[in-house]
């Protein structure tokens, strides 16, 4: 049993506060850049693509304000519309937290889209890349959350249970960790050599991102409370594990497209 005694920040330097969520964010997006465009130079190489490594760099900006709107917006719209529907000043305020992971997926795909669209690239080109650098950015997310005692488990009598003082003195699954295992470590384990695969077809990985990291999540949903202003939907289900059951159909529906366009070819 360990008790959790971890401060969410870092340092304070008067009017500066810096915190582990937000270098959680600057590392994932920095680390994720800079193996993204390793895998991009990869690619281009062995596909013999046309398209300028560079535009990567132009696409860091598109990702880091689809990440920071669609995840605050997904979190406002999916888990908590009738308190910010009364107080809308409140969308604004994100270092009061408050972000949804399946709201910035979203804000990632629409935004990598316009981005591919305005250089006349596909957009799995790029959304490859993003689905197997993403576990880094998740990994370090879910590490955060644990350190600031948030997305906390449910009571368990494991030997490697937590308690969360701010919380109350039940001893609880560390359920960021698993998350940032499964979540991350794994799911980037697993994506890693398809994307080094030169056999590879164009939208495979994101597919495969959507159903692993779809099943994963509903794993860890098992261990983790829900929600308390939302709590079970229909008595059983999170909303965290509905959302990522639609993403598993969606990865199945990408692969489904991807074997129809190898058979007519």
């Amino acid at each position: 049993m360990f008790i959790h005694n971890f401060n969410p920040v870092l340092a304070n330097i008067g009017f500066l506060e810096i915190r582990w969520y937000s270098l959680a964010y600057i590392f994932g997006i920095l680390i994720g850049w800079w193996f993204g465009k390793k895998i991009l130079d990869f690619r281009i190489k062995s596909k013999s693509l046309s398209v300028d490594i560079n535009n990567f760099d132009n696409l860091i900006s598109y990702i880091i304000i689809s990440i920071i709107v669609g995840g605050r917006l997904g979190y406002v719209i999916f888990y908590n519309i009738d308190y910010y529907l009364n107080n809308p000043i409140d969308i604004f305020k994100i270092w009061e937290g408050g972000m949804s992971f399946h709201g910035a997926l979203i804000g990632v795909i629409v935004g990598t889209h316009i981005f591919a669209k305005s250089i006349r690239t596909e957009t799995f080109l790029f959304l490859d890349i993003i689905s197997c650098v993403a576990p880094i950015g998740i990994f370090f997310g879910r590490i955060a959350n644990f350190i600031n005692g948030e997305l906390f488990g449910k009571p368990t009598n494991v030997p490697w249970s937590v308690i969360f003082p701010q919380v109350d003195n039940v001893p609880r699954h560390p359920s960021q960790i698993y998350e940032a295992f499964f979540e991350g470590v794994l799911l980037f384990l697993i994506l890693l050599p398809f994307i080094y695969n030169k056999k590879v077809k164009t939208g495979l990985c994101s597919g495969l991102f959507l159903i692993f990291y779809g099943f994963f999540r509903i794993l860890a949903e098992q261990f983790r409370e829900p929600d308390l202003q939302i709590g079970y939907l229909f008595n059983h289900f999170s909303l965290g594990s509905i959302l990522s059951l639609i993403m598993i159909v969606a990865g199945i529906l990408i692969l489904q497209k991807i074997k129809k366009n190898e058979r007519s070819t």
